[in-house]
């Protein structure tokens, strides 16, 4: 099922289309969405996970590194169910 991702980049408000079987993730899916290449960042974010015991490591990482890239207030888009 598609579902739709608001994000900001570079303060600028966008909106993009987001399905699991394209990316892991929503962070993947509006890097892919601005052209961005995130090799370097994820052997930095498995580095992160090897050597951290929690999962707020990783989260924290991932969260500051796409703050420097430009990106902030990633969400899903909330579907109304009365809509359908």
């Amino acid at each position: 099922m598609a579902r739709r991702i608001t994000y900001k980049y570079k303060k600028q408000a966008r909106e993009i289309n987001f399905a699991y079987d394209k990316f892991n993730n929503i962070h993947e899916a509006v890097a892919a969405a601005e052209g961005i290449d995130l090799t370097s960042y994820h052997m930095m974010e498995q580095q992160v996970v090897t050597s951290s015991k929690g999962k707020s490591a990783a989260r924290d990482f991932r969260d500051k590194e796409f703050a420097k890239m430009g990106f902030s207030d990633i969400y899903y888009i909330k579907d109304d169910p009365k809509e359908k």
